[in-house]
């Protein structure tokens, strides 16, 4: 199983950047998938994720209203659409995910997640 995370970028502030994050599997074989990331000098954070039969969303808290998690099962797909960019957005994005039901608390918990990506930066300049 690998995650492939792509779509990152260069953008002003402001801006948009849509990153996407490839399942070589089936996407029904994961529960949960997220993103977080880790900024320069920053511990990895929590980001978004999305649940796979019901599609519930989480989001942190300085993200909420900007991006927005999606998924598209029949194409092994997970999306992260981030708008509104902001310099403090810059960071290396990750996408991970887990075959197994997360509880709510443990959605933004990095360690609950089984499976991880390579990262793609994203850079936001002022």
């Amino acid at each position: 199983v690998q995650l492939q995370a792509s779509g990152g970028g260069l953008v002003q502030t402001g801006g948009s950047l849509r990153l996407s994050c490839a399942h070589s599997g089936r996407t029904d074989t994961f529960d949960t998938t997220g993103w977080f990331r880790q900024g320069p000098g920053k511990e990895r954070e929590f980001v978004a994720s999305i649940t796979r039969s019901l599609r519930k969303t989480y989001y942190a808290d300085s993200v909420k209203g900007r991006f927005t998690i999606s998924r598209d099962n029949a194409n092994n797909m997970v999306y992260l659409q981030m708008n509104s960019l902001k310099p403090e957005d810059t960071a290396v994005y990750f996408c991970a995910a887990n075959r197994n039901r997360l509880i709510t608390s443990a959605q933004g918990t990095s360690t609950a997640y089984g499976y991880w990506g390579q990262g793609t930066q994203v850079t936001v300049s002022s």
